[in-house]
C-alpha cells in the first residue's frame, strides 16, 4: 500500500490546531506511542480532586513576559510547527495538551513555567 505523501502533507496544512491535536491524540491511542518526549517522574503537585482524575488537560493560561520562550517550549511540546505555537501561544488561555497522564501533565506544566508562563490543569 503506497501513502500519498504529498496529499496527506497538503491536508495537514489545511488543519486547525484543534484537528492536528485530535489527530496526534488518535495515532497516540492507535499505536501505544507518545509524541512528548521521555519524562522523568515529576512530583505530585496536584490538590485531592486532581487526584482521582486519570486524564488531564493541560491549559496555556497565559504566555507572561517570555512570549518567544513559551512558543519555542509549547513548539517542542505539541511537535507542532513555528506558526501552529505562536497562534496557540497568541490565543491563551488555549490549551497545550488534552488527556495527558498525571505525570505527562505535571511535567508539561512545569516546562512552560520555567520559561515563565501560566498553567493550570484541567
Amino acid at each position: 500500500m503506497a501513502l500519498d505523501v504529498q496529499g496527506i502533507i497538503e491536508q495537514l496544512k489545511g488543519a486547525s490546531i484543534l484537528e492536528l491535536n485530535d489527530l496526534v491524540k488518535g495515532i497516540e491511542e492507535e499505536f501505544g506511542v507518545t509524541a512528548a518526549a521521555p519524562v522523568a517522574a515529576a512530583g505530585g503537585a496536584g490538590g485531592g480532586d486532581a487526584a482521582a482524575k486519570d486524564s488531564f488537560d493541560v491549559e496555556l493560561t497565559e504566555a507572561g513576559q517570555e512570549k518567544v520562550k513559551v512558543i519555542k517550549a509549547v513548539r517542542e511540546i505539541t511537535g507542532q510547527g513555528l506558526k501552529e505555537s505562536k497562534g496557540l501561544v497568541d490565543g491563551a488561555p488555549s490549551i497545550v495538551k488534552e488527556g495527558a497522564t498525571e505525570e505527562e501533565a505535571n511535567k508539561i506544566k512545569e516546562q512552560l513555567e520555567e520559561v515563565g508562563a501560566t498553567v493550570t490543569l484541567k
